[in-house]
């Protein structure tokens, strides 16, 4: 089964490292990446960048910017296989942004 793994990163949690240390922690997520039950995987754009679009009558409305202020941000995501949820929260587990106080959203994906 194919898993969604959604990083939501806390906004500068990067950024107050140390430049090594945010190079390891980057290197993490490429090795993430790298790992062959990683289907897919990127990195968005900052949260500024989003643009909301709703329908209300018929019409597309557009909003600048994310659909909701949360302490945390989408930053990016993992498409994942795995045999089971226990498999995929294993892996989700290994991503920083977990621990920098962030959080990974894991949820499976529909296949049809």
């Amino acid at each position: 089964m194919k898993y969604a793994l959604l990083i939501y990163d806390k906004p500068g949690s990067h950024e107050a490292l140390a430049d090594d240390e945010r190079d390891a922690v980057y290197g993490e997520y490429f090795a993430l990446r790298n790992d062959p039950r990683c289907t897919d995987g990127a990195e968005l754009q900052a949260a500024q960048t989003a643009t909301t679009v709703r329908v209300d009558g018929g019409k597309a409305l557009t909003t600048d910017g994310p659909f909701a202020d949360t302490k945390e941000v989408l930053g990016g995501y993992y498409v994942f296989e795995a045999s089971d949820l226990d498999q995929a929260i294993e892996f989700a587990a290994r991503i920083p942004a977990a621990r920098l106080g962030g959080a990974v959203e894991v949820r499976p994906v529909v296949e049809r």
